[in-house]
């Protein structure tokens, strides 16, 4: 039977195997969020990179670039990390190269798996409903923060895991963990995670909409995926 496992934090990416997998990446505050968002208003393609310098050459060569770090957006560039920047028309065609603290760099660590899916709440039955489909094992890759594991990507890979589990074993005690943390807070995942550390960053920010927004369910039936070194919708 296939399996599907959880990867709590990048830094623990080598304890797992990618070989026959499918990683699923869940920056859910807020990069993935925010690249499931533009495909929906029809970006054309977006370049995950790690660094800044990266992302500026991007940007040289004629794209629309995001830059964040630390939950803020970096001086220079045209795009923030907030998935409402991204509901815009405007970007309508146009490719956008992004780095982000966590998620651009989860993305970029992920390249040598079967595909490298770009996960979040907003987009949750979109994935599951793919994955059904595949004959592969699913690795969830949490963003975390900074190296560390994160309330908000383990409970998206514990909703992930609850809506497979007909289909996938649970390779591991990580993935177990992750679906009973969300069977535990699915019903109010707000006031669950009231003390969740990037909570109270963002809040510092003044984007409760931003949280709010991207706890948001099945939104969007897009399903971006790396080809390459870019990511573009998935063909229905």
């Amino acid at each position: 039977m296939k399996q599907i496992d959880v990867c709590l934090t990048p830094d623990l990416l080598d304890l797992h195997r990618m070989e026959n997998t499918i990683v699923v990446v869940a920056d859910v505050f807020r990069a993935t969020s925010c690249m499931v968002t533009a495909f929906a208003y029809g970006v054309k393609s977006i370049v995950p990179v790690a660094t800044i310098e990266e992302c500026q050459r991007y940007q040289e060569r004629g794209f629309l670039a995001a830059a964040e770090r630390n939950a803020q957006k970096v001086e220079g560039f045209e795009l923030d990390n907030s998935p409402f920047t991204y509901m815009d028309e405007r970007i309508r065609g146009l490719d956008v190269a992004m780095t982000t603290t966590n998620g651009t760099l989860a993305i970029t660590k992920s390249r040598s798996a079967v595909k490298v899916l770009v996960g979040s709440f907003l987009n949750l039955e979109a994935i599951a409903s793919y994955l059904r489909t595949e004959p592969y094992d699913v690795l969830v890759l949490c963003a975390g923060w900074k190296g560390r594991v994160n309330l908000e990507d383990t409970l998206f890979a514990g909703a992930l895991v609850e809506r497979l589990k007909t289909s996938y074993a649970l390779a591991e005690d990580s993935a177990i963990m992750a679906g009973r943390l969300y069977e535990q807070g699915k019903d109010n995942l707000i006031g669950f995670m009231a003390n969740a550390s990037h909570i109270r960053r963002l809040q510092k920010l003044g984007i409760q909409k931003d949280i709010t927004y991207c706890l948001q369910h099945d939104l969007y039936d897009v399903i971006p995926v790396l080809r390459g070194t870019s990511l573009v919708a998935m063909e229905p």
